[in-house]
């Protein structure tokens, strides 16, 4: 069961992962804070979410293209 969990957090929650990284708190408290504020906002952090999830991909592709060439 851990391992499902490892996997969702890594697939669905990279942001919340990140974001708890750089500010050094526990990503499920990010979870959470992400939660409350999408219910008080009425869902537009949710476009939030989507830009920095959109961000990091292009971020992790423009690393993985940048190791291939010094390979």
């Amino acid at each position: 069961m851990n391992w499902l969990r490892n996997l969702m957090e890594h697939s669905a929650f990279g942001v919340c992962s990140y974001l708890g990284n750089r500010m050094g708190v526990a990503s499920a408290r990010v979870r959470v804070y992400f939660i409350y504020l999408s219910f008080a906002a009425l869902g537009s952090p949710i476009i939030a979410y989507l830009f920095i999830a959109f961000w990091l991909n292009i971020r992790r592709s423009i690393k993985q293209s940048r190791n291939w060439i010094w390979e």
